[in-house]
């Protein structure tokens, strides 16, 4: 078990936590066509970079987005943020 740091409820079991993607990806414009190559990329690339990322993730509890930062090799958190405001 692992413990992850929500800056709303403090340290918790990750059970309550869901990993909502990658910090900076952005959406493709859907007010304008978007082709089916661009959207899967969107969808299913992930960088999956190793060392330090930094991660949106939702703890289920309290229901809230904020980012996470972690070594992806190590699975050390070294920080959580929220994402109201200019916290980031």
């Amino acid at each position: 078990m692992q413990i992850f740091p929500c800056p709303f409820c403090g340290p918790r079991n990750e059970t309550e936590f869901h990993f909502a993607g990658e910090l900076g990806k952005v959406r493709p414009d859907t007010g304008k066509e978007v082709n089916a190559r661009d959207w899967a990329t969107y969808l299913y690339a992930q960088r999956n970079e190793k060392g330090l990322v930094r991660e949106v993730w939702l703890h289920l509890t309290c229901s809230e987005l904020f980012v996470m930062e972690r070594d992806s090799l190590t699975m050390d958190v070294r920080a959580s943020k929220s994402l109201r405001g200019d916290a980031l």
